[in-house]
């Protein structure tokens, strides 16, 4: 029986699409074996992922502080802030951070609210006096920080990027959130 008769899969010998198959997983098995056991690929990545895990936890960490230094300076404002609030401590935890400061309306030792300055020393936040700009002052730091991790996440795994991007957009919220009023 002549061959182009014959049904492809009774044919003898390999057929292309084995010999493709094949030839594929010879390459990616070579390419496998090149990769190191340690999750690291040379140029630093895990170690700059956790850099940019520890900066984003300390930022959120910042941001809580200047949340209750709000709080502390303007009580009246804590039903309101206290949901966006809590968002910034879960968004910490997130990042690897403890969020373990007390919850806002809790008694504050004397010298709180603080923020830590470069060289670990407490510095005072400055709130402003009237709530309005108290909210303003929140809303300039949501949306600061927002912008930062946007531009953050470009070089972040993907992991990484979506909860940068994630917590970015929850923060845009909070901004918008908090100056609804003046709009």
């Amino acid at each position: 029986m002549p061959s182009y008769l014959t049904p492809s899969w009774s044919r003898p010998g390999p057929r292309r699409r084995s010999l493709l198959t094949g030839a594929a997983g010879a390459a990616g098995t070579t390419l496998l074996a090149g990769c190191s056991g340690s999750g690291d690929s040379g140029d630093g990545r895990p170690a700059a992922d956790k850099k940019l895990r520890a900066r984003a936890a300390r930022d959120s960490a910042g941001l809580l502080r200047q949340y209750d230094a709000v709080l502390a300076a303007h009580a009246p404002l804590a039903d309101r802030l206290r949901p966006l609030r809590a968002e910034v401590a879960r968004h910490e935890k997130a990042f690897g951070g403890t969020a373990s400061r007390k919850s806002p309306g809790s008694p504050r030792p004397e010298g709180s609210p603080t923020s830590r300055r470069p060289g670990g020393s407490p510095a005072p936040v400055s709130v402003p006096d009237d709530p309005r700009g108290a909210l303003r002052f929140l809303a300039a730091a949501e949306r600061e920080l927002a912008g930062r991790r946007g531009k953050e996440l470009v070089d972040a795994p993907a992991e990484l990027a979506r909860l940068l991007a994630s917590v970015a957009a929850a923060g845009a919220a909070h901004a918008y959130l908090l100056t609804e009023d003046d709009k």
